[in-house]
């Protein structure tokens, strides 16, 4: 009986924080898709230049190349579809394709994508994202800048999208 309320807690434990993730994706027929780039300070800079910070200590462990933060057009994009998740209430990464295009329309060869949900720190995201071969292969990849949708709910539970590209 004590086993099975620990395995429950712990599957609780994971529906409440959850991550995903996307490595570059079919492009979708919206090539003309546009972006406000004053959406990009919407998000959360703190915590993005925290997750930026952790990622790069990573990478820098392995001897891969800095990540540089898009603070304009990744990061309008990452916003966009933080805000399209928070408005549905779960993750995905739903029109990643329209992405992907938009940034390689923008002189990017590659595209990644990492999206999570309920993490409260940097550190907890990004651990999360270690501990999972698909989301740690994007923060591991062949990328040069990266894009962030920081945000938080009414009920102050953020939202992550990080892009990442190279150029």
């Amino acid at each position: 009986m004590r086993l099975l309320k620990i395995n429950l807690l712990a599957l609780a434990l994971i529906c409440l924080t959850v991550s995903c993730q996307k490595d570059d994706g079919v492009a979708i027929e919206e090539a003309n898709y546009s972006i406000d780039l004053n959406l990009a300070n919407e998000t959360d800079w703190d915590m993005a230049n925290e997750i930026l910070d952790l990622v790069n200590i990573h990478r820098n462990s392995l001897g891969l190349n800095k990540i540089t933060k898009d603070q304009r057009y990744a990061s309008a994009y990452a916003v966009d579809h933080t805000k399209y998740m928070m408005d549905l209430g779960q993750i995905n990464h739903d029109n990643f394709g329209v992405r992907s295009e938009a940034l390689k329309n923008n002189g990017a060869k590659t595209v990644g994508e990492n999206v999570a949900y309920g993490y409260n720190t940097a550190q907890d995201v990004v651990t999360a994202w270690l501990n999972s071969p698909g989301h740690r292969k994007i923060i591991e990849g062949n990328f040069s800048h990266s894009g962030f949708g920081v945000m938080k709910t009414n009920d102050n539970r953020y939202y992550f999208t990080q892009l990442f590209y190279k150029k």
